[in-house]
């Protein structure tokens, strides 16, 4: 599982959208997200429990009207302008690319082959970590807000692997697969630290029909009850899957805007 905010290149920082009906979308999430007895993001904000700004849901003015409708990790690189260039000559695309007054770049948005979207942010140092505003948030066990992972479903999983690695510079893991007694492979996508952030995923077996898109996996405390307002707000529950204890184990999700995300217990 993802933790939050730590500086690492190929580690994970954020991720964020920008929205029609933003006040719809913003009663959506913050409904949503906000489950059971001691919820694990704030109503409104939709900052996590600890008051840190992990998800960030934007207006879509004409600035950003030429994003697609996906929710885009921000994904720490050692060096935004050679991974923009690196996405370039591997079939990738530039929707968004900022630099200061020197001309050195400052973050990236992306699309990989697949068209999926993607923001690149320099790695981040640690004194540049937000503190919690929580005075007992020193409970590394305790259920918080996060992205607890991110998945990417495409018809070829190994060339998208091979984009990534060399983009964000993440290394490899397979994960074996089964689909109709035929095996394959799957990809756990590490860090530089040599955790798993991510996963490249094949279209087939469980991940049939999952969009191309980036999936981020947000926890909830009360996975049903949140299910139950994702159809109450307007969205579709997708795909629900079930752990070995007969409870949710995660649950694809669209918005009422027609955007993907995940949702699993936290």
């Amino acid at each position: 599982m993802n933790e939050s905010f730590v500086p690492r290149v190929g580690g994970i920082l954020s991720a964020d959208i920008a929205v029609p009906e933003h006040e719809r979308e913003v009663r959506f999430y913050s409904r949503v997200l906000s489950t059971g007895e001691n919820p694990l993001w704030r109503e409104k904000t939709l900052m996590n429990n600890l008051g840190m700004p992990i998800i960030g849901l934007g207006a879509r003015t004409a600035e950003y009207s030429h994003l697609p409708l996906q929710w885009m990790p921000h994904i720490q690189v050692a060096d935004v302008a050679a991974s923009v260039q690196r996405a370039l000559e591997l079939g990738g695309s530039e929707l968004m690319h900022a630099k200061d007054d020197n001309g050195t770049s400052q973050w990236a948005v992306l699309l990989d082959p697949n068209g999926a979207a993607f923001g690149i942010i320099p790695t981040v140092p640690a004194e540049a970590i937000p503190p919690s505003d929580d005075p007992e948030s020193g409970d590394a066990a305790a259920p918080v807000g996060r992205i607890s992972w991110l998945d990417l479903t495409v018809s070829d999983a190994s060339a998208t692997r091979d984009f990534y690695r060399q983009v964000v510079e993440w290394s490899v893991q397979e994960v074996e697969m089964e689909d109709a007694g035929a095996r394959y492979a799957d990809y756990n996508m590490l860090a530089d630290d040599g955790n798993p952030v991510a996963g490249v995923c094949h279209a087939r077996g469980v991940n049939l029909g999952l969009p191309p898109v980036w999936m981020i996996y947000l926890p909830v405390n009360d996975l049903a009850e949140s299910l139950r307002r994702v159809q109450e707000e307007g969205g579709k529950i997708i795909k629900t899957t079930w752990g070995d204890d007969g409870e949710y184990a995660y649950a694809v999700v669209q918005d009422p805007v027609g955007t993907y995300l995940a949702l699993m217990p936290g």
